[in-house]
């Protein structure tokens, strides 16, 4: 056997067969070299991360709905198009748009960030597009679930500054804990309802030892709590609070994507 096709065996057996203990960890530092890099763009750059959570929303959507239509058929399964494929294709086009945006900046003072959207906003519609019919009952159940679930941390927010409205940090950690609560909901609606099963190794070990997928709520929310109290409270750099603010912002919506439109498009 080659050294190419002992590599590429490798890649399949160990990155592109499901999450493990093994890729997780491998992924976990792949983003910690990431973030240190995104850093230094945003210091040089004074850029806000925290700003480009919208800006960011349609890049999110494009990566997940490729997945979700790789999961339904729609397109071919390809190392590209899967996990962790697509989304370092996705970043790449991603810091690519952050730089072009730069440069339109200087030359027409339009903000980077609406070049960002646009760009992400066109990309995504051509993955709009190839989604062809909706499961209205999946849909709808996902939906409300996030809502009620949501609802009930803005009303944390009226007595824990962490989540009130009142402050730009307050409604940027709403928004980190609303994407992750979207995540919890499209899982255990699908895990619990429709026969779907939990791939990533912690919640699944959970999972297994609860028999429903439920305790993603709880999971989630002691996990997202935490780091947030602990960002906010011990993180001074603001660079640094956005970043992380930011990477965990896109870990909660990008898979609750993935999951809500491979469940709706799927059933």
């Amino acid at each position: 056997m080659s050294i190419e096709s002992s590599f590429i065996s490798f890649l399949s057996i160990y990155f592109f067969s499901g999450y493990t203990i093994f890729n997780t960890i491998v992924y976990w530092i792949i983003l910690v070299i990431a973030l240190f890099m995104i850093i230094k763009i945003f210091k040089h750059y004074k850029i806000n991360p925290t700003d480009l959570i919208i800006p960011l929303m349609p890049f999110i959507f494009l990566g997940s709905s490729v997945r979700a239509l790789v999961d339904n058929g729609i397109y071919p399964y390809n190392w590209f198009l899967i996990t962790p494929g697509i989304y370092f294709i996705v970043a790449g086009i991603v810091v690519l748009s952050i730089f072009l945006g730069i440069i339109i900046q200087k030359k027409t003072d339009i903000d980077f960030k609406y070049t960002l959207f646009f760009i992400g906003l066109i990309l995504a519609i051509i993955n709009l597009i190839n989604i062809q019919s909706i499961n209205l009952i999946a849909f709808s159940q996902v939906i409300l679930s996030w809502i009620v679930m949501t609802v009930i941390f803005i009303i944390i927010g009226k007595f824990w500054d962490l989540f009130t409205l009142s402050s730009y940090d307050g409604k940027i950690n709403l928004s980190i804990i609303s994407a992750h609560l979207f995540d919890a909901s499209s899982t255990f609606i699908a895990v619990d309802y429709y026969g779907y099963f939990e791939q990533h190794v912690l919640p699944g070990s959970i999972y297994n030892l609860s028999g429903t997928a439920i305790t993603m709520f709880p999971l989630k929310i002691i996990v997202i709590c935490i780091s947030l109290y602990i960002i906010d409270k011990y993180v001074d750099d603001e660079i640094l609070s956005g970043t992380l603010k930011l990477a965990i912002f896109i870990l909660g919506l990008a898979p609750g994507v993935r999951n809500f439109l491979s469940l709706a498009i799927g059933t």
